[in-house]
C-alpha cells in the first residue's frame, strides 16, 4: 500500500473513522478513533437510526436517536478524516482544514434541526438532513480556504 496515497487514507477514514490512521501507521490514534466511533454509535443508536431512515421510517428514526450522543459524531468523523488526510501528506497549506471544519459544523446544525426540518413537506430526519448538510459545508469550507489562502500571500 502506498504510504503517501492521501486520498486512499481519506476514503478509508470516511468508511470508518480510525482506518485512515491505522493505514498511516498511527495505530494508537486509529484504535482510539474506532473506539470513540463505536461508543458514540452504540450510545446514539446510530445503526438503528440509519436502518430506519433507509427504510423511510423517519419518525421512528427520530424517536430512536439519542441526540445527546449523536451530536459528537460529526466532529469526530470530520476530524478523523482530516487527520488521516493530513498525516498521509495532504493538506499542506495552513488553510486546508476549512472544508473539514465547516462540514463538521454544518452537519451538526443539520442534526440539531433534523427532528423538525422539512424539505418540500418531507421530514428528512437524523440521517438525510445531516448528509445533505455536508454539501454547503464543503462549498463554504472551500471558499474560506481559498479566501484565507489569498489573504495570507
Amino acid at each position: 500500500m502506498n504510504k503517501k496515497n492521501k486520498h486512499e487514507k481519506l476514503f478509508w477514514s470516511i468508511a470508518l473513522p480510525g482506518l485512515g490512521q491505522i493505514l498511516n501507521g498511527k495505530f494508537l490514534k486509529g484504535f482510539l478513533f474506532i473506539a470513540l466511533e463505536l461508543l458514540i454509535n452504540v450510545q446514539s443508536n446510530f445503526n438503528e437510526v440509519i436502518f430506519l431512515s433507509f427504510h423511510g421510517e423517519i419518525e421512528k428514526a427520530i424517536q430512536q436517536t439519542n441526540y445527546q450522543w449523536l451530536m459528537f459524531y460529526p466532529c469526530l468523523y470530520f476530524f478523523a478524516m482530516w487527520d488521516a488526510y493530513k498525516d498521509a501528506g495532504g493538506g499542506r497549506s495552513s488553510s486546508s482544514f476549512w472544508p473539514f471544519v465547516v462540514s463538521a459544523y454544518s452537519v451538526t446544525v443539520g442534526l440539531i434541526f433534523s427532528p423538525t426540518f422539512k424539505m418540500m413537506g418531507m421530514l428528512l430526519g437524523p440521517v438525510w438532513l445531516p448528509l445533505l448538510s455536508v454539501i454547503p459545508g464543503v462549498v463554504i469550507g472551500l471558499f474560506l480556504k481559498k479566501l484565507v489562502s489569498k489573504s495570507s500571500r
